[in-house]
């Protein structure tokens, strides 16, 4: 375990209810097994998430995030929550100034170690920018600093980073890979990229968003078309 590094999920509620809460839960379990952190009690995580989603009942949606982290030799959890802000329905996107990583054996964990993501975060903002594309040393698509991403290719394919790549492994792109039967993991090269017919950043808070532009390039016709809209239907079955 590297000291002081604990791990966390972000989820969405609504109506009272969080979406996809046994996910969530059993997410931060894995990743605490992971990093060495210790055994989290799902249950006890289902239980935060749901008294932090219950203000939700009375209108507006909230981001959740539950944190495991070791305290004085014991794992503990850490809930919180915030009003989620309204969103762009197309996002640009810029590529990371710095290479991802690639894979370790806790690279699949969501954790709080975040200066890579942190910094491309905000390279995009400085961009103009709704999120950063993080590339490894090869030049393959790994991730983005907060999302997962798929990608329709120009021969029709639909493709995401595999983890073997260094990719986290987020709740969205686990329920999208079981929904949608074309989606498959494969690698997607930069030169690729530059010619794929969709761009998806997807993720459990905002679902799917289409990246329309990446480093001042239309992507596709420029619009979110057919496959954002398919994989948002996806998503939000329950």
């Amino acid at each position: 375990m590297t000291s002081g590094v604990g791990c966390y999920t972000s989820a969405l509620a609504t109506g009272g209810r969080v979406w996809h809460a046994e996910r969530h839960a059993r997410r931060l379990a894995r990743d605490a097994r992971l990093l060495g952190l210790g055994e989290v009690d799902e249950a006890a995580a289902l239980r935060l998430l749901r008294e932090l989603a219950a203000p939700t009942r009375g209108g507006g949606d909230a981001k959740l995030r539950l944190e495991a982290r070791r305290e004085a030799g014991a794992l503990r959890l850490l809930a919180s929550s915030q009003p989620l802000e309204a969103d762009p329905a197309t996002w640009l996107a810029i590529s990371a100034p710095r290479r991802h990583g690639g894979a370790s054996r806790s690279s699949r964990a969501k954790t709080t170690a975040r200066a890579l993501y942190d910094e491309a975060s905000e390279a995009a903002r400085r961009a103009g920018a709704a999120e950063a594309l993080l590339f490894d040393a090869a030049g393959f698509l790994v991730e983005g600093a907060r999302t997962n991403v798929v990608v329709a290719l120009r021969d029709g394919a639909l493709v995401t980073p595999p983890l073997a790549r260094g990719a986290q492994a987020g709740v969205a792109r686990e329920l999208l890979l079981e929904r949608v039967g074309e989606l498959a993991e494969a690698d997607v090269a930069g030169a690729e990229l530059a010619a794929a017919r969709a761009i998806l950043a997807i993720n459990a808070v905002r679902g799917v968003r289409a990246i329309v532009r990446l480093d001042g390039r239309a992507v596709g016709d420029g619009c979110a078309g057919a496959w954002a809209e398919r994989l948002a239907r996806a998503f939000a079955e329950p």
